[in-house]
């Protein structure tokens, strides 16, 4: 595999990241074929299609709007005109919080 098509699927993932992490759902959704079939990786089940992908995005940016995600060690792998692009993802949560104290 070239390093032009490596470098080209980890702009793609790139991409990805930015748009989730800007809450760009259009654009989170648009390296994925129409007919898409995942798992939730926290809830188990199965996600099929383009709008129960965006249902999923979208739950999960309504509850928790100042997440950041980003990918971690990422590796392309090809074989044929195949290629998969493997990585670790992590989910950060901001969390502001109100501590007051009565003396």
């Amino acid at each position: 595999m070239s390093k032009a098509i490596r470098n080209q699927i980890l702009q793609l993932e790139g991409e990805q990241v930015h748009a989730i992490n800007q809450g760009d759902v259009a654009g989170a959704l648009k390296m994925f074929h129409k007919d898409f079939i995942g798992f939730s990786s926290t809830r188990h089940e199965r996600i099929r299609g383009l709008g129960a992908l965006k249902k999923t995005f979208l739950y999960y940016l309504k509850r928790a709007p100042n997440m950041t995600y980003r990918i971690e060690q990422p590796q392309v792998h090809a074989s044929g005109a195949t290629a998969v692009a493997t990585f670790y993802w992590t989910v950060g949560l901001v969390v502001h919080e109100h501590f007051s104290r009565a003396h």
